[in-house]
C-alpha cells in the first residue's frame, strides 16, 4: 500500500470513528416516550372490548413511540379449547389494529394455550403452551433497540409436570440472552419487560402465595451484574409498585387495564396503565387512568 492510500484508510477510519461517536452523543440526548399495558385480559364478554378501545383512544391521544404489552392478552387460553381460543386472539390481534404505532407483545400465563388438565386439548396439539401465541404474534422473547435504548421481552411462564404454570426462565432462552447481552454495549441503558414479576413486594404486604416471582430472576440479574440494567416493567399481579433497587436498576408492575377481571378494581389499583418519557439514560413515570372505571360504573348504575 503506498503512502497516500495509507493516508486516506487512516483519515476514513478517523472519520468513522468521529461519526460513531457522533451518533453515541446523540442518542444519548434522545427523547422519546412509551406505554406499557399489561393484564388486558381481553373476552367478548364483561365489556372487555370497550374498555380496552378507551384505553387504545388514550395511548393514541398520548402519541407514544411505541407499546409494550406485559402478558395476559387475553382471558383465558389455559382452560379453553381451539374455537374459544381462536375467538380470543383474534378479537386481541383486530382490536390492536386501533394502536397507531408499533406494538410489542408479552407472554403472560392466561395466553397459554390448554396447558390446564380440564382443557379437552391435548399436550399433542400444534398450539399447547406457546403455539397459539406464537402463531398469532410472534416469538415468545426477544429484543430491539429504540433511540439508543435496548429492550428485551422475556418469557416468564413454564409448565410443570401436573400441569399448573410457574413463573421460570428456561434455558434454551437464557442461552439466548446471554449471547444477545454480548451484542449491547455495557453503557447502553436496558429494558427487561416479564410478565410474572422478577421482584415485588405484594406477598410481603398482602400475606398472598402463588406464582408471584420468576423462581430464577436471580440468573438474569447476575447476566445483567455488569451492564446498564435501567428497567424491569412487569404485571401479573395486578398491582402498581416502583422500586430502586441497590442504586443498581428501578422496577414497575404496571397494575392492569382490566383490573378485576373488567369487574373493578383489584388491590385497590385502578385499571391503567404506565406512561414513561425518556430522555437521555433516564426516565420518569406516571400512571394513566383511561376512564373505565367511571364508564363502568355509569353502565352499573344509569341515570333514568
Amino acid at each position: 500500500m503506498t503512502k497516500r492510500l495509507l493516508y486516506i484508510a487512516l483519515i476514513s477510519v478517523v472519520t468513522l470513528l468521529k461519526l460513531t461517536a457522533q451518533e453515541s452523543k446523540n442518542s444519548a440526548t434522545d427523547t422519546f416516550e412509551f406505554v406499557f399495558l399489561t393484564d388486558i385480559h381481553l373476552q367478548p364478554e364483561m365489556n372487555a372490548p370497550q374498555g380496552f378501545q378507551m384505553a387504545i383512544d388514550h395511548v393514541n391521544q398520548l402519541k407514544p413511540d411505541f407499546v409494550l404489552t406485559g402478558g395476559d392478552l387475553v382471558f383465558d387460553a389455559m382452560r379453553g379449547n381451539q374455537s374459544r381460543c381462536d375467538t380470543l386472539f383474534s378479537l386481541y390481534k383486530n382490536m390492536i389494529k386501533g394502536f397507531r404505532m408499533p406494538v410489542y407483545h408479552c407472554l403472560g400465563n392466561h395466553d397459554l394455550f390448554a396447558i390446564y388438565d380440564e382443557s379437552p386439548e391435548k399436550e399433542s396439539h400444534p398450539d399447547y403452551k406457546y403455539g397459539m401465541f406464537e402463531r398469532y404474534l410472534g416469538k415468545t422473547y426477544y429484543s430491539f433497540n429504540h433511540k439508543g435504548w435496548h429492550f428485551i421481552v422475556l418469557n416468564s411462564l413454564d409448565v410443570t409436570a401436573d400441569k399448573k404454570y410457574r413463573g421460570y426462565f428456561h434455558q434454551e432462552q437464557l442461552s439466548w440472552l446471554k449471547q444477545d447481552l454480548e451484542m449491547v454495549d455495557k453503557s447502553i441503558p436496558i429494558v427487561l419487560v416479564s410478565h410474572i414479576p422478577m421482584i415485588n413486594s405484594r406477598t410481603q404486604v398482602t400475606g398472598g402465595s402463588g406464582n408471584s416471582n420468576v423462581e430464577n430472576a436471580f440468573e438474569v440479574f447476575k447476566m445483567t451484574e455488569k451492564y446498564n440494567l435501567k428497567l424491569i416493567l412487569q404485571g401479573h399481579i395486578h398491582w402498581k409498585e416502583y422500586g430502586f433497587v441497590n442504586d443498581r436498576f428501578h422496577y414497575i408492575t404496571g397494575g392492569s387495564i382490566a383490573g378485576n377481571g373488567w369487574k373493578g378494581r383489584r388491590h385497590n389499583t385502578k385499571e391503567g396503565f404506565v406512561r414513561i418519557k425518556v430522555t437521555g439514560d433516564e426516565f420518569s413515570w406516571e400512571y394513566m387512568d383511561h376512564g373505565w372505571e367511571k364508564e363502568r360504573l355509569r353502565k352499573a348504575n344509569p341515570v333514568n
